[in-house]
């Protein structure tokens, strides 16, 4: 069977390191990259609740991304509407 201790620990550093990616590459223009930037920390905070309980990472998985793009998806809308170069 699979070590819970391994996916816990690997959900925090994808936590971090995709919370780090996130802050600094906010100057990044690629759209797709900025998503994916976001994506990463939502997918660490999925394996640590991962180790607690099924249902509940699969629902926070979903509803982060689901969030998540929604807002990206808005601020680059709004950011093309003021003519501001993407």
């Amino acid at each position: 069977m699979f070590e819970l201790n391994i996916w816990f620990y690997t959900g925090c550093i994808l936590t971090i390191i995709g919370s780090l990616a996130t802050v600094w590459g906010s100057g990044v223009k690629d759209p797709i990259v900025r998503t994916l930037n976001t994506e990463i920390p939502s997918v660490g905070v999925s394996l640590i609740l991962l180790t607690y309980n099924h249902t509940l990472a699969l629902l926070t998985f979903v509803a982060t991304s689901v969030v998540i793009s929604l807002i990206l998806l808005r601020a680059i809308t709004r950011l093309e509407e003021i003519g501001t170069e993407i």
